[in-house]
């Protein structure tokens, strides 16, 4: 996969070396999370939301109700940037100063548009896949007024960026000896054991 083609006023600045704007990693980050938060300015005053989400091949896709104020503001062409986070670990130094995270995190920036009402029910199909595999085989599928109660809304991977932390503390060489402990704490996300809804339709 070749790199995305990211502007320079969107490019990492700060430590560029843990930046990647290699498609592979981008979609692989994406791919792992659920939440995406999603900010903006409206009214003059900064906004962020989180938002579950879906990767759509090259754009991402998050949807609320179209009564909601931000939906419809971001629907007219409200400039967002969107961010996902993965925490991996804390990394523990020998010094204050050095302790830091290890992190996947992907930033996008651009203009979201509206998905059109012909392509609603593949883009929910999505979001109902994206909670378990196989699952928009199972399930009910949104009727006509569901959908049209729900907007869409899809952000192009244009102008990318993904940065990613690993490995343990960076202590400078006159702490190496301190009598401290320094590694690394994995952190990760698990999913529990399932829980049966008991609910039962009453009988008629």
């Amino acid at each position: 996969m070749s790199d995305y083609g990211t502007s320079d006023v969107h490019r990492i600045r700060q430590v560029p070396k843990r930046a990647s704007y290699d498609r592979e990693t981008v979609h692989a980050i994406l791919d792992a999370g659920y939440v995406a938060h999603v900010a903006f300015v409206a009214d003059g005053a900064p906004v962020a939301l989180p938002l579950f989400y879906v990767r759509d091949g090259e754009s991402v896709i998050f949807h609320g109700s179209r009564k909601a104020r931000f939906m419809r503001f971001l629907g007219e062409g409200a400039p967002v940037c969107f961010t996902v986070t993965h925490m991996d670990g804390l990394v523990l130094a020998r010094s204050a100063f050095h302790h830091s995270m290890n992190y996947r995190s992907v930033m996008v920036h651009g203009t979201p548009e509206r998905v059109a009402e012909a392509e609603k029910a593949r883009a929910l199909s999505l979001f109902t896949a994206r909670a378990r595999q196989g699952r928009p085989q199972e399930t009910r599928p949104a009727n006509a007024q569901e959908t049209k109660a729900t907007q869409i809304l899809r952000l192009p991977l244009v102008e990318v960026a993904a940065k990613v932390r690993t490995g343990g503390p960076l202590d400078d060489p006159e702490d190496m000896d301190l009598p401290v402990w320094a590694g690394v704490v994995p952190m990760a996300m698990t999913f529990g054991e399932p829980v049966r809804d008991i609910a039962t339709v009453s009988a008629g």
